[in-house]
């Protein structure tokens, strides 16, 4: 069956990179519906799937509550209030949906954006544009001026090491822009953000820069998470936009460059914070649990709407469209808004941990992490291959029945980063695909606001995610069967 060559799916970023790193390996133009058996699935389940997606695409629910998420609370960093505020506003939320909601504790990183400036002092005087980048250290107090040494690669940094140390050094690696075969470029660039201030360090620089993770940009600094390495120094590092990182570039190819870099950023002691948990119970079969997940925290800026608040309302909707409509399948139907997705991945790790014990019964654990676009397609993944390729095609035959929404892509071998930490406990994740032409213009900035979204493509997610999930949780035998 072709269901093995297809799509990975674009999201945000978190470490590990390695998961937030979409890269198209191929296109289907349609789900491939396999055998008979396979077959016989779908017309099972294809006039119940078509009452959902009418119910679905015709309630505005889900907008309706992002509204909320957004104008109301705004942006919710990993132990921020406004976090704290999100989590009590999605247990009352869920709790009038009907859900049975509760919440399970988990720990957080506590990183807190402080002032933030920086400038070029020479050869000319020049304000930046830039925000740190989430986790990293605080410059002195009068901050860091130093020569600029401009790189565009990891060989290039290394042919450069005499030059960088005592410097700052920028890394101006341009984004790839989005094309239908692969994609957008963000896992070919996101690496240098995590890396950079380790392996500028390691070369003696003083501080670090980053052309934004986009390819396209009007002057927005776009910030994410990055990594360091308790063996090397920490130095301070910053996400400046693409022109400003683009003028260094220009000049530096003239002649030296000083930058001056302040960060008032820190770290504080980890806090508690809590996944919260809504379900819908099976009837026959309630010990065995479909996950759906979505991250609710979010970066400082912007409001957190397509990253990832898109992707929770996606997800209580699912839940609230099925429970309206009479539809109680056989398995529970289980939503997890996990906390820490962006700057440390605790809560999906937390999840993993504290219910493996269940995790041989969870069929499927899938997320919504792409944003509020357009769905176009899902992916899959597994430990064992076998247990993957089942799964993968009973996904596609599932798919065939939401083709009327433009899903049309069916990939293996990723899953959303919430949800991975399940797989080494033998469960099958996935995760939804949608538009991603435009994601990354106003990923991670001040401009991931509500308004980027569009009421009908939310919907339409709602409807793809809520049939996936009636059937995978009412269908006779389980997804990954022989």
């Amino acid at each position: 069956m072709r269901v093995l060559a297809v799509v990975a799916v674009a999201a945000c970023s978190a470490p590990p990179v390695a998961a937030k790193s979409p890269a198209w390996i191929a296109d289907t133009s349609t789900f491939h519906a396999g055998a008979a058996p396979a077959a016989s699935l779908a017309d099972r389940y294809r006039d119940v799937a078509a009452t959902i997606i009418a119910g679905a695409r015709a309630d505005r629910g889900a907008y309706a509550k992002l509204e909320v998420l957004t104008d109301r609370i705004g942006h919710r960093l990993s132990g921020s209030p406004d976090l704290d505020r999100a989590i009590e506003w999605a247990q009352h939320a869920m709790t009038d949906d009907g859900d049975a909601v509760h919440t399970e504790p988990v720990m957080i990183p506590h990183w807190v954006r402080g002032q933030e400036d920086a400038a070029i002092t020479a050869p000319v005087q020049r304000e930046l544009h830039l925000l740190g980048l989430g986790g990293t250290v605080a410059t002195a107090k009068a901050g860091v001026t130093a020569p600029v040494v401009v790189v565009h690669d990891w060989a290039e940094l290394d042919a450069k090491r005499e030059a960088v140390k005592g410097a700052i050094v920028l890394y101006d690696v341009a984004m790839p822009a989005y094309d239908e075969v692969h994609g957008s470029g963000y896992g070919d660039v996101v690496p240098y953000r995590w890396k950079g201030a380790i392996e500028a360090a390691k070369r003696g620089a003083v501080g670090a820069l980053m052309r934004s993770v986009t390819a396209h940009s009007l002057r927005l600094p776009h910030t994410g998470g990055t990594g360091y390495d308790d063996a090397v120094t920490k130095i301070p590092y910053a996400a400046v936009t693409v022109e400003d990182a683009e003028l260094i570039d220009r000049l530096a190819a003239q002649g030296p460059v000083t930058v001056h870099l302040h960060l008032d950023d820190q770290t504080l002691p980890d806090v508690p914070s809590a996944n919260v948990i809504g379900e819908l119970r099976g009837t026959s079969a309630p010990d065995e649990v479909v996950v759906l997940g979505a991250h609710l925290d979010s970066w400082d800026v912007g409001q957190g709407a397509h990253d990832d608040g898109a992707g929770c309302v996606t997800m209580m909707q699912a839940l609230a469209t099925l429970r309206r409509l009479g539809l109680t399948p056989r398995r529970t139907i289980r939503v997890v808004l996990f906390v820490n997705e962006e700057n440390g991945g605790r809560g999906g790790k937390g999840y993993a941990h504290d219910h493996a014990d269940e995790l041989p019964r969870t069929v499927l654990a899938f997320e919504s992490d792409s944003g509020g676009f357009a769905p176009r397609g899902w992916s899959i993944k597994a430990k064992d291959p076998a247990v993957q390729a089942r799964a993968a095609e009973r996904l596609a035959v599932i798919g065939e029945l939401v083709r009327v929404l433009g899903l049309t892509r069916m990939s293996v071998g990723n899953a959303g980063a919430d949800v991975s930490p399940m797989i080494d406990g033998g469960v099958v994740a996935g995760e939804l695909a949608t538009d991603g032409r435009t994601y990354f213009d106003i990923h991670h900035t001040d401009a991931d606001t509500l308004d980027k979204v569009d009421p009908q493509a939310l919907a339409d997610d709602v409807a793809a995610v809520a049939v996936l999930a009636y059937v995978v949780a009412d269908m006779p035998g389980r997804l990954d069967s022989p």
